[in-house]
């Protein structure tokens, strides 16, 4: 059995270590959000794109975030074996959950997306058809291209001896940002481009349909998928909302700093890095709990000192090469630099803190309502993430404007 989280001075040091690379990834944010500026031009061809772009990077993310959190902890327990076949049944029970969480999801969000323009843009009945086929694939073809780097992540990291817990969703969260990105982009242009590309998907949507269907059907007895299943539900129904209000933060955002590209170019990179920090607690705490290391009570936040100071001390270093990028990318002069770093530490320490603190949290209240942790944490603490950070960079600018 492993242990989660670091103790003593080296293994601080160590858990810094894997915690900043593991970070290092989100500089990938800034390519997600460059291959979205340079295909601009697809919204305009398909004008509710822009709408349900956010909730699909939000629900893919929960899906991956409840699997990388589940994933981690059968490995650090031994329930699941670090290999990618022959492995346990609770593995491809896991796999299988993950499929229908992907179709439930993608369901789910594009159904509400379509209602909310036919009301509101006033799209077509066809069109709102379209928008839920459209989240279907993209959300399928995702599911294909993410599942088994997240296992690599995952398999490679115990290999080679370090936590998944700290490696895993921060590694693969960025990688799947950038995927979904090309792969949303890709089908919206086949779509307003190619009349036969449609069919297509249609065929892609009906094959994904009919694998949940056969899931549901074969394991409909399985306690561990049904609850599984039943539990995401709510946090689906959470996140839906959090999507929501986290847009209008961004719209305010807009507002004040409309000349500003330094923030625009790092504002992907800030929410992935705060909500890995907070995967990174929220996923050591779960398993200390799981493992039965740590008590389901709110004061086990000081045996996690080591890791939650660590985490955030790790984010710091991001945030500050962030800057140092952006300011070079863009020729901001000294002063105007200053005033953007003060900006991102200061969002910084709101944001971060609050992340980590709701995670550990979320983890105990989980815990001590016997459900499963790693169903929760990971999944609604990254979605709440986005909201945390984008109000605390507006409370900073709102208080001191730069």
């Amino acid at each position: 059995m492993m242990t989660a989280g670091p103790t003593g001075i080296r293994g601080a040091a160590r858990f810094f270590g894997q915690s900043l690379l593991s970070l290092l990834f989100d500089i990938g944010g800034l390519v997600a959000g460059g291959i979205l500026a340079v295909f601009l031009g697809i919204f305009t061809r398909v004008p509710w794109a822009i709408l349900v772009f956010p909730g699909i990077l939000s629900t893919r993310g929960a899906v991956g975030g409840l699997f990388s959190g589940r994933l981690s902890t059968a490995l650090h327990i031994g329930s699941i074996k670090p290999r990618f076949l022959h492995n346990t049944p609770e593995y491809y029970d896991l796999i299988q959950s993950v499929v229908l969480l992907t179709l439930t999801s993608a369901v789910s969000m594009g159904g509400v997306a379509s209602i909310f323009a036919l009301f509101i843009l006033n799209t077509t009945l066809y069109d709102a058809i379209t928008m839920i086929s459209v989240v279907m694939a993209t959300m399928g073809i995702s599911l294909i291209a993410i599942s088994p780097i997240t296992i690599a992540v995952s398999v490679v990291s115990v290999r080679r001896g370090l936590d998944p817990d700290v490696v895993t969703y921060p590694i693969v969260s960025t990688v799947a940002d950038i995927l979904v990105t090309v792969c949303y982009l890709f089908i919206l242009d086949a779509y307003s481009t190619q009349p036969l590309s449609l069919p297509a998907m249609w065929v892609f949507d009906v094959g994904f349909l009919i694998v949940g269907a056969s899931i549901i059907f074969r394991d409909r007895h399985d306690g561990d998928v049904t609850s599984t299943l039943r539990q995401f539900l709510t946090t689906l129904i959470i996140i839906t909302l959090i999507v929501n209000v986290t847009g209008s933060f961004l719209d305010r955002i807009t507002q004040i700093v409309s000349t500003r590209p330094e923030l625009y170019m790092v504002y992907p990179a800030l929410i992935d890095t705060v909500g890995d920090v907070g995967s990174i607690v929220g996923s050591t705490t779960t398993t200390e709990l799981t493992m039965g290391s740590l008590p389901p009570r709110l004061s086990g936040l000081f045996k996690q000192k080591m890791a939650v100071t660590v985490s955030w001390m790790a984010s710091e270093v991001m945030f500050v090469g962030y800057s140092i990028l952006a300011a070079l990318t863009f020729g901001v002069g000294l002063n105007a630099y200053l005033g953007f770093v003060g900006l991102l530490m200061s969002a910084n320490v709101i944001a971060v803190w609050l992340v980590m603190f709701f995670a550990f949290t979320l983890a105990i209240l989980t815990a001590k309502k016997g459900l499963n942790p790693d169903n929760f944490v990971i999944p609604i603490e990254s979605s709440v993430a986005d909201t945390i950070t984008t109000l605390s960079i507006l409370v900073v600018l709102l208080l001191f404007p730069y």
